[in-house]
């Protein structure tokens, strides 16, 4: 397949200015002068035909061309240095291991390996669900998925995403009600156990709604949201779920909001790494990768 392409040299002057948002960072990185690099984006952006930074202030920002350019040229950078490694190391396997909680991983973050792998096809990652990760004690962990207000002492960590809380059922508890025939007196509600906190998911969700009276005690009360979602999708009730992890049921028909309400949650999830550690090769692959599907997730998983 023939390829036309732009010069080298002015896609990686492009892709450290981007990182580094500044000309000069990315000279000292490049070890070259800041006018070589200004100059190799000027070509760039010349032989595409677009702006790729806004320049002013003292800083650069990207431009929704930039947007669209940064990550591409990042992941293909990225492969092309681990390929180059493989073949001058064939022992140094790229290899990460993860631990994740389980919801988080069977919905938001398995179905999206496919992308990963056909991006980095020779990194190779392990993943367990432990509800301690055990971080600091366990030297076989390089990074962990948590979730919670980010009050942990014992890593470093990077906010991913924050939860946000809407009410779901089956399409058959909803129907076809009108808002103000809608009674949640007359559902199940399903809760989800976070430590002595087992109602507060519910009132929060309510009071954003408007609605008053509602008995929130009682229902049906899990260890895990896996199990709540699993429950409304077979309608045995309404839950609160987080609508990053029922993506799949509500673009399948298979749940269906109880109101147009939706509240940011109190807990967000969380990439944690031990104190001070060295970031090695795959980690940061993984770390960007992670960043890319939240900020331009991509659709139909």
């Amino acid at each position: 397949m023939s390829r036309t392409l732009p010069p080298l040299n002015s896609l990686k002057a492009f892709e450290a200015a981007a990182e580094c948002a500044s000309f000069t960072l990315a000279a000292q990185r490049l070890c070259v002068t800041q006018s070589a690099v200004s100059r190799q984006v000027k070509l760039l952006e010349e032989q595409l035909g677009v702006s790729l930074f806004q320049r002013g202030s003292g800083h650069l920002r990207l431009t929704d061309a930039g947007r669209r350019l940064q990550p591409v040229l990042r992941q293909s950078f990225d492969r092309i240095a681990w390929t180059v490694r493989g073949l001058q190391e064939p022992d140094a396997v790229p290899h990460l291991r993860l631990n994740a909680p389980p919801t988080f991983a069977n919905r938001w973050l398995i179905p999206r390996l496919g992308r990963l792998k056909s991006l980095h096809p020779d990194l190779e990652l392990s993943l367990t669900t432990r509800a301690d990760d055990d971080l600091v004690g366990d030297e076989n962990l390089d990074a962990a998925i948590r979730f919670g207000t980010g009050e942990w002492s014992d890593a470093e960590i990077v906010h991913l995403m924050q939860e946000s809380h809407i009410a779901v059922c089956a399409p058959k508890l909803r129907g076809s009600m009108r808002r103000d025939a809608l009674d949640l007196n007359h559902q199940v509600l399903l809760h989800v156990l976070w430590g002595e906190d087992r109602f507060h998911t519910w009132d929060h969700w309510l009071s954003a709604a408007g609605i008053e009276g509602v008995k929130t005690s009682g229902g049906i009360a899990f260890d895990l949201l896996e199990l709540a979602i699993h429950a409304a999708v077979n309608a045995v009730g309404v839950t609160i779920a987080d609508r990053h992890m029922v993506a799949r049921e509500l673009d399948r028909g298979e749940l269906v909001s109880w109101l147009d309400v939706e509240v940011t949650g109190h807990r967000s999830y969380w990439l944690a790494t031990r104190p001070h550690q060295v970031e090695s090769a795959n980690l940061k692959l993984f770390r960007q990768w992670l960043a890319q599907e939240i900020e331009d997730p991509p659709t139909g998983l």
